[in-house]
């Protein structure tokens, strides 16, 4: 059977790749802890499971508006004024399938052949391939660890072209934790102040995750001029630990998202019925289980970058937000023992890719290679898992990053 090429230069997510391995071991009785999955390990709040029960109990089971129902259409304007001081109208925001489906639509609709977006390194893994899949080409900016992964003005600068769309700013990150400030924003903008053509897109699936005390700031909210060049994303995924419901939305000008709409109507159509009502809940009802949830990932951020920072070869920043740990891992390659124990893994010319495997084997622990997010000399964990999960898994770190040293 012929495939199309762009499906053929299309690798499945190693996110989502490296959790299904490590659940297959686990249903094979191997003790296995996974740091893999980037979704928190709560429960949706019952308050939220109940509206959903509600719209099927009310046989709210129908198709719906493509865009998604007016009530969460509301709900969404109103989290926007409420949280983040900017104003929509419900025609300028649209609800997708989860937030994958809204970068994915978006680029569909934005982009002709060759266009470009601007990523900054490392980037979520899915980045990429969406603008390939759109046939446009992703323009990768490295950054700098000492400088908390983030792209700098003069970076950006050097990247841009007459083919230039977008750029992609994903704050708090997945997968480094980092959080542009104001000024560091402000200063971005400036590059391309001149360059209307090209739009901001403002991932901000991690808003509502952050550790250092200060108030949340995207592209959009520093001004109405910025508003007018930034898609905004965003979901309940992370917020409301509702990754299984697959509700993402997006806000832009009104043109903008009747483009999505028409594109959704052609392919998903409506988001789930079930989950929109649930989403609605969620949204307008009871905000302390967010607080319940960050109190928790503070709690294990602390245990998880003293454990690895206690491991031979291994350096880790503390995350300013999300859930991820994303150590430098690439002081290994000075341990003695390395030479050696690499020679098992050489089937990866990637150097995470072997630590990735050596801890497999090793130390029973599941982690995702740097190399996935642009950058080889790290490895992310997700500290979205219990206390007792994360102290066995770094202790086993540590013991098999000693048996090198």
């Amino acid at each position: 059977m012929k495939f199309a090429e762009r499906i053929m230069q299309i690798k499945p997510s190693p996110t989502l790749e490296i959790t299904a391995i490590a659940n297959a071991l686990k249903a094979k009785g191997v003790d296995v802890i996974g740091f893999g999955s980037g979704e928190p390990d709560f429960d949706t709040p019952e308050h939220i499971k109940n509206a959903a029960i509600r719209a099927i109990a009310d046989g709210k089971t129908k198709y719906t508006e493509v865009g998604g129902i007016i009530e969460l259409k509301k709900a969404i304007v109103a989290k926007f004024q409420r949280d983040n001081n900017l104003e929509y109208k419900t025609s300028e925001v649209i609800v997708n399938s989860g937030g994958k489906h809204s970068f994915y639509q978006l680029m569909q609709v934005l982009l002709d052949p060759a266009d470009e977006v601007i990523i900054p390194a490392p980037y979520w893994v899915s980045y990429p391939p969406m603008v390939s899949l759109a046939d446009g080409n992703p323009v990768i900016v490295d950054t700098d660890e000492k400088n908390g992964f983030k792209m700098t003005p003069k970076s950006l600068a050097a990247a841009i072209t007459s083919k230039t769309r977008a750029i992609v700013l994903c704050s708090p990150s997945n997968p480094t934790g980092s959080i542009y400030t104001p000024e560091e924003l402000l200063a971005l903008a400036d590059v391309v102040k001149n360059r209307e053509d090209i739009l901001f897109i403002s991932d901000d699936m991690y808003e509502t995750i952050t550790y250092t005390g200060k108030p949340f700031v995207n592209m959009a909210m520093l001004s109405p001029e910025l508003k007018n060049r930034t898609v905004v994303l965003n979901g309940c995924s992370k917020a409301y630990a509702m990754t299984g419901w697959r509700i993402g939305y997006m806000a832009a000008s009104e043109a903008l998202i009747k483009k999505i709409d028409i594109l959704q109507s052609q392919s998903t159509s409506n988001p789930t019925s079930i989950s929109q009502y649930a989403a609605v809940e969620a949204l307008n009802g009871d905000q302390s289980v967010i607080g319940t949830m960050v109190e928790a990932f503070a709690r294990r951020r602390e245990i998880i970058v003293k454990g690895l920072n206690s491991a031979p070869g291994v350096s880790c920043l503390y995350p300013d937000g999300a859930f991820y740990a994303y150590p430098n891992v690439s002081g290994i390659n000075n341990l003695p023992g390395w030479k050696k124990a690499q020679e098992k893994y050489s089937t990866s010319q990637h150097f995470s890719s072997k630590i990735t495997a050596y801890l497999m084997e090793e130390a029973r622990v599941a982690v995702v290679p740097g190399i996935a997010f642009g950058t080889d000399e790290h490895v992310r964990l997700s500290f979205a898992t219990s206390d007792a999960h994360i102290i066995e898994g770094v202790k086993r770190i540590k013991e098999a990053t000693e048996k090198l040293a």
